[in-house]
């Protein structure tokens, strides 16, 4: 079977994490206990998740994500999702649908998420202990989670 060079490309970007280490763009954001500030969190390694109330995929991204901090916060795991939506109210009522164990925090500017070249929803960055950028991940999908356990144990482990 052959596939065009735009088939190929869609299936790396959307299936093929990104490696690399730069310095993640720091915020401090409201959040729904308080303030999260990503400098605070040196020294853990942070999985930062942009999110949106009309987001399908986040309906699934969720329950997945208390996973995660259940099963590594004690091994220095943060995830911290971060709502895109203009107002609270829509990510409050899908936050009772979906109730987080985790940090949320809100930035309805969309300036932290442009930091970031969020473009689609959601979007994971995993955050290396020093604060380096490491990995991205467009989208949400099962084929991808046993890749980003995989990096979040590597990150952890260093």
């Amino acid at each position: 079977m052959r596939y065009s060079i735009g088939v190929i490309l869609v299936l790396v970007i959307f299936f093929v994490p990104q490696a690399f280490a730069e310095k993640a763009p720091d915020f401090t954001l409201s959040g729904t206990t308080g303030k999260v500030h990503l400098s605070a969190l040196k020294g853990r390694v942070v999985y930062v998740d942009f999110w949106a109330s009309w987001c399908v995929p986040c309906r699934k991204s969720f329950p997945w994500m208390n996973e995660i901090q259940s099963r590594f916060g004690a091994k220095g795991l943060t995830v911290v999702a971060i709502n895109i939506d203009k107002g609270e109210g829509a990510a409050e009522a899908f936050l009772k649908d979906y109730p987080p164990i985790f940090k949320v925090a809100f930035n309805p500017s969309g300036d932290v998420a442009e930091s970031y070249g969020v473009w689609t929803m959601p979007s994971s960055y995993l955050i290396d202990k020093k604060g380096n950028l490491r990995f991205i991940h467009k989208g949400f999908f099962d084929e991808g989670k046993d890749t980003i356990v995989t990096e979040i144990q590597e990150l952890l482990v260093k």
